[in-house]
């Protein structure tokens, strides 16, 4: 019987490569630049493309065959599979970028066990770039390992605040505020996955939102541990089913922000 760590290696080498075929599927798929033409609403701001239910259909396909005992949930389309090994995937985090022809987008994919991230991978076609780790090997874009930063001064610090229509606005301009009060630069970019991966490689200092869905952030959880960073206990209580709220810190101003947003989810 395979051991833990050859089995985690063995899937690890495969969620690169079916991110990536995934990533070079939805890229094919994205629209010109202009007006979001090709995108239906399910919600205000909640954008769905041809290419979302492709890619995620795509990645489900490939899994399965792959890994018939695990399960699998995706954005679209839910669960369906069970298994002890739980593949989480978000086939575009940042649709309304990719709504737009613009490049800021990702196909996100993570391994859950129970309560733990043991392996993540996204992959951002249009930017040229993959992020991946498994759980006590590093993490690494495009091959080269990356560290969280290493600032330790709110007022030299750049945050990125996530905006979710699952919270009212007052609660996401009172966030805005708290952290341009506390001296750091406020950020927003339209892909929280990518906004974690940034912290995660040093380009930005930390992401936070008020409540965020499993399948935003499983991709990027083992990747945020594995560089170094603070993150909140995201899968704790109703986080793999509800979502939670989420930050993710330079260990050096980790803390001091909390702080500086009342954020208790620590």
């Amino acid at each position: 019987m395979p051991s833990l760590a050859s089995s985690l290696e063995r899937r690890f080498d495969a969620a690169v490569r079916i991110a990536e075929q995934a990533g070079a599927l939805a890229l094919s798929l994205r629209p010109p630049p202009g007006a979001a033409t090709v995108a239906t609403l399910k919600s205000a701001q909640n954008w769905l493309t041809e290419a979302d239910g492709a890619t995620e259909a795509f990645v489900a396909r490939a899994l399965a065959e792959a890994f018939p005992e695990d399960g699998f949930q995706g954005e679209e389309t839910g669960g369906g599979r069970t298994g002890r090994l739980r593949w989480v995937l978000d086939p575009i985090d940042g649709t309304s970028n990719f709504a737009r022809g613009a490049d800021r987008w990702c196909v996100s994919l993570g391994l859950i066990e129970d309560r733990t991230a043991l392996l993540g991978v996204l992959v951002a076609p249009a930017m040229g770039e993959t992020f991946a780790a498994r759980q006590g090997h590093g993490a690494t874009r495009n091959g080269a390992p990356i560290r969280a930063a290493a600032t330790t001064d709110l007022r030299r610090a750049i945050v990125e605040v996530g905006w979710s229509p699952r919270r009212p606005n007052d609660i996401y301009w009172q966030l805005v505020r708290d952290v341009m009060n506390a001296g750091a630069s406020a950020r927003g970019s339209g892909s929280g996955a990518m906004g974690l991966a940034d912290v995660a490689a040093g380009r930005l200092d930390a992401y936070v939102e008020r409540h965020i869905n499993l399948w935003d952030v499983a991709g990027a959880l083992a990747i945020l541990a594995e560089a170094g960073a603070q993150v909140s206990p995201f899968l704790e209580g109703d986080g793999p089913t509800s979502g939670n709220p989420i930050l993710a810190a330079a260990p050096g101003i980790a803390e001091a922000l909390a702080g500086a947003i009342g954020f208790t989810d620590w």
